[in-house]
């Protein structure tokens, strides 16, 4: 058993993370550590993106439109296949990331 106290986490780089569990179909559970942007991306696979500590801006583009949502801590987006998105972090970050292994 592991507690994990994500106010306590920090890392060397940018979106470094902590795997933190791996389950039957290649999904990952990941604590992620960041204070830059990170790129507009699509996954392959659906996504939970938790906002443990700070807050991220969460830039979502359909149909050639781009909104953002302001994410709180312990506010939750969920990204389905196809959703193009980027997370911008107000300063620093902890958010926990639950996608399909191998997603960018």
């Amino acid at each position: 058993m592991k507690l994990i106290s994500p106010q306590e986490f920090t890392a060397s780089r940018a979106w470094e993370a902590l795997d933190i569990e791996r389950f039957t179909g290649a999904t990952t559970v990941r604590l992620h550590w960041t204070d830059q942007p990170y790129v507009w991306h699509v996954n392959d696979g659906a996504e939970v993106f938790v906002v443990l500590k700070g807050a991220v801006d969460m830039h979502v583009r359909q149909n050639g439109q781009v909104e953002v949502h302001v994410l709180s801590e312990g506010d939750i987006f969920h990204a389905e296949v196809g959703d193009e998105h980027v997370a911008h972090p107000r300063g620093t970050a902890r958010v926990l990331v639950i996608e399909a292994e191998g997603s960018i």
